[in-house]
């Protein structure tokens, strides 16, 4: 098996007020956090998936352009998937970077073939640190056909149908999940 990996920059930043990409954490734009934290899991290959091509893209990154009209993440999910060459895709959004590389290898050390894995805070999905098999892009591109762009549908649909196993969040691991939306979300934790 093989994986590579996705940070999806696609969204709004509308509570935000600025692009969250360019946000500091800890002394650096949260684009370059996501993108040391997923390159230092060494996958075959990483994409930016965003409604366009983000100027702090490193050029050894590859731009993948959300599914338009774009539905949220679930366009940069499918634009990604379609040009994976690779089993496997984790996905992680940009807006999480207290995400660690050990969990993130915990995760990965939990796929196995034509089955991903997906982390799950007691009833909530946690779609955008998750990792999706190839076989995943039929139900994720059916969902872009519909009406319902929702990851938390989607991911519900895909482990019905065994393509996603849910991995129960420990409570000390909850903290990976925290999300930036606005600048306050740094000051408060």
């Amino acid at each position: 098996m093989t994986f590579g990996a996705v940070l999806l920059a696609g969204g709004e930043s509308r509570r935000m007020g600025s692009d969250k990409a360019a946000v500091l954490f800890r002394g650096k734009p949260l684009w370059q956090v996501q993108l040391e934290t997923l390159q230092k899991l060494g996958p075959k290959e990483i994409f930016v998936s965003a409604r366009i091509d983000p100027p702090w893209r490193p050029d050894d990154v590859l731009f993948i352009a959300d599914v338009p009209p774009s539905r949220g993440p679930l366009s940069g999910l499918a634009a990604s998937m379609n040009r994976m060459r690779t089993t496997h895709l984790l996905a992680l959004a940009i807006d999480m970077p207290w995400m660690s590389n050990n969990y993130l290898e915990f995760l990965y050390a939990q796929v196995e073939p034509g089955c991903g894995v997906l982390p799950k805070i007691r009833d909530r999905a946690e779609p955008l640190a998750a990792i999706y098999p190839r076989q995943a892009a039929i139900e994720i591109s059916k969902a872009l056909a519909g009406t319902d762009f929702s990851l938390q549908s989607v991911t519900c649909d895909l482990v019905a149908v065994g393509k996603l196993r849910v991995v129960p969040v420990a409570q000390q691991k909850e903290k990976f999940f925290r999300n930036i939306n606005e600048l306050s979300d740094l000051r408060s934790r």
